[in-house]
């Protein structure tokens, strides 16, 4: 039904300019009664993080910025949430146009620039609802002015650890000016230290709230060496594969296909796919990966888990297929499961991660 209801509204969302759509989208989920999705098939289920989640379907960063939404995005049957960036002070981001779709190409360049009402109005919206359940976590980010970045991580991960069920570093938005340099073996290194430091201060109760790392699809190899090393040896919970894309691929069709910022979409997916199966092999099994990068259907997803994701997330494509993307994937990962005569998705994992790094069955 939600499907349905989104074909019919989407010619009138898509006249509005992208933002103006982006927000009345999030206002609609945080007003409306939050839907009851059906129960997942038990073949859904994934353990990660010291986490069960019911389907490895999860909503990515950047849709829900300020947790305004979280219950709305829930009902529409994600597995789990990751809301912000979050910066620890409020800051409004880049200048306005910032979002640009491109419909040709079923792709979003943006440029926000981690806009953000800060720590402490996303922290009081995460606990207010922190007794209805379901799967939350937070993406850190760093104020763009500040003196220490470092020490914002530390301070977002010490503020939010007794809220959220995970945490991820976010050294890979390409629209915040020398973030990416965090991703530097040194730098990520004494970034991790720290953020760990006040994980592991904080008063979270029980065992420590999972920290996750969220990279770039446009590192090189020696790059990803250093970060995946300093993920084993500072032993994170797991990564997150990956960010927009400064990249341009020569397919892009859309009269916006040249504004700046990261790329999101379709045009993702090869890259984001062959990195993410490059840090499975790296990782060795140490820790779950959570796939991102142009999953616009269920095929896609079940690409991600065989390079080696054993969660996966999407946010751009429901820009252009609308939420019920979310029920087709996961009825076809189920399918998947039965035709291999599995009891459980994870028993994919990484299946063909060596071939899809050597470039093959993308």
């Amino acid at each position: 039904m939600i499907g349905k209801l989104f074909g019919l509204a989407r010619p009138l969302i898509h006249k509005l300019d992208a933002e103006q759509a982006h927000r009345l989208t999030i206002a609609a989920l945080a007003a409306a009664p939050p839907l009851r999705p059906a129960a997942d098939p038990p073949s859904l289920a994934v353990q990660a993080f010291g986490l069960r989640f019911a389907n490895p379907v999860g909503l990515a960063a950047g849709f829900d910025k300020n947790a305004e939404a979280v219950d709305g995005a829930l009902g529409l049957g994600f597995g789990f949430v990751e809301v912000g960036g979050v910066t620890p002070l409020p800051q409004p981001g880049n200048a306005r146009p910032r979002v640009f779709r491109l419909p040709e190409d079923e792709a979003v360049i943006n440029r926000y620039g981690l806009n953000s009402e800060g720590m402490e109005a996303v922290a009081a919206r995460l606990q207010a609802r922190r007794k209805k359940g379901g799967i939350v976590g937070v993406n850190l980010g760093a104020n763009k002015d500040s003196a220490d970045r470092s020490a914002d991580y530390a301070v977002l991960a010490g503020r939010f650890a007794p809220l959220a069920d995970f945490l991820t570093v976010n050294v890979s938005s390409p629209n915040t000016p020398g973030l990416r340099d965090l991703q530097a073996e040194s730098a990520l290194d004494d970034l991790i230290a720290r953020t760990l430091e006040a994980r592991d201060e904080a008063p979270a109760g029980g065992k420590p709230t999972p920290v996750l790392i969220k990279i770039a699809p446009d590192l090189s190899m020696p790059e990803l060496d250093g970060m995946v090393a300093v993920a084993r040896r500072r032993k994170v919970d797991g990564m997150i594969v990956s960010n927009t894309t400064i990249a341009r691929p020569g397919s892009l069709r859309s009269a916006s296909k040249a504004e700046t910022g990261g790329l999101s979409g379709k045009p993702l997916f090869a890259a984001s796919t062959r990195i993410l199966a490059e840090t499975f092999l790296r990782v060795e099994r140490q820790f779950p990966l959570i796939g991102v990068g142009g999953i616009d259907s269920a095929e896609t997803a079940f690409a991600k888990i065989r390079a080696g994701a054993s969660l996966v997330q999407f946010y751009s494509a429901m820009v252009f297929k609308g939420p019920g993307l979310v029920g087709e994937v996961k009825r076809g990962l189920d399918m998947q499961v039965r035709k291999a005569g599995l009891p459980r998705l994870d028993a994919l994992v990484g299946r063909d991660a060596e071939a899809i790094a050597r470039g093959e069955m993308i």
